[in-house]
């Protein structure tokens, strides 16, 4: 396998007796996240089982190397591909693996919000994601895309993507300095209008926060579509088109509950192909990266689109 990274082999494992033989995967790890490389490589021989997968820890060493690196792990006949990290890890790693019939991703979250590992019942701690490894069930998984663009988890318009744009240039990750930024811009963030075509039908409406949901979180167990389901050949659509103090009260709190759709202060629908203009550009991310602003949005489902192991 030729890669243009520094590589350690080993043996590790995925056990799925059906298959009956020695698995292959490529596990790719950023090698300034988390706990190294040193690090990682004795979590994997602690945890893993040592002889049902030969594995390959590659480095990414920039933006787009873990998709180059799927897509080739993918063409030489791997049959997984770790995306170690964080939903922008996953998405790179999906991008890579989207054309491949034969291999699947798995997944050790190790970002600040992990929305895609979490929706998919996938352990938190390492350690935990590992040994999972070892006996994985595969799931196909649904992938929605916006402008082009493959999410996994949730797109969006608007104020979620106005802090997503903050939270990309501030030094400190997590889910307190998500929401230390939310409510920083709060006050200064105004809706859009916008025209919304969805399952046939337009409508005027105001966006501050307009959201594809392919799954049920944002991460960090903060809930925006709690109905949504990754393999039902839909994306659950939030919209939010004003945030007085109150709704944004009340939107916080369904958030962290899991229960704004039971609230007046979101409007929902499922549907598989939206169509979004704006008079005034309007900034948009994928699965938590800002990607910059357009006026005009095409969004979309691919069903059961990349295999993931569970």
């Amino acid at each position: 396998m030729q890669f243009e990274r520094s590589a350690l082999e080993g043996s590790s494992p995925i056990s799925r007796p059906t298959i009956g033989r020695q698995l292959r995967a490529a596990v790719v790890l950023n090698p300034k996240a988390g706990t190294g490389v040193h690090g990682f490589s004795k979590l994997l021989r602690s945890h893993l089982s040592p002889d049902a997968v030969r594995y390959e820890l590659i480095l990414t060493q920039g933006p787009g190397d873990a998709e180059r690196i799927a897509r080739e792990a993918a063409a030489e006949g791997y049959d997984m591909v770790v995306a170690v990290g964080g939903d922008g890890t996953v998405n790179e790693v999906g991008r890579g693996l989207l054309r491949s019939k034969s291999t699947s991703m798995a997944i050790v979250p190790t970002g600040s919000g992990n929305g895609v590992a979490r929706h998919l019942g996938i352990p938190i701690n390492i350690a935990g994601a590992l040994r999972r490894l070892n006996n994985p069930s595969l799931k196909m998984m649904d992938v929605g895309r916006i402008n082009g663009h493959p999410f996994f988890c949730t797109a969006g318009l608007g104020f979620d993507a106005h802090v997503s744009k903050c939270f990309t240039g501030s030094k400190q990750r997590g889910l307190l300095t998500y929401a230390r930024l939310a409510l920083r811009e709060y006050q200064a963030f105004k809706a859009k209008p916008i025209s919304l075509r969805l399952n046939g039908v337009s409508t005027a409406a105001h966006c501050y926060v307009l959201a594809f949901a392919n799954a049920a979180q944002y991460g960090n167990n903060v809930y925006i579509a709690p109905f949504a389901d990754v393999a039902d050949g839909l994306l659950d659509v939030c919209l939010i088109q004003d945030m007085p103090i109150r709704r944004a009260l009340r939107v916080a709190y369904g958030l962290a509950v899991g229960d704004l759709p039971k609230s007046r202060a979101a409007i929902y629908h499922k549907a598989s192909e939206i169509v979004v203009t704006s008079g005034a550009p309007i900034g948009f991310h994928v699965d938590g990266d800002y990607m910059g602003e357009c006026d005009r949005f095409e969004v979309s489902l691919s069903p059961l689109a990349i295999s993931v192991c569970v």
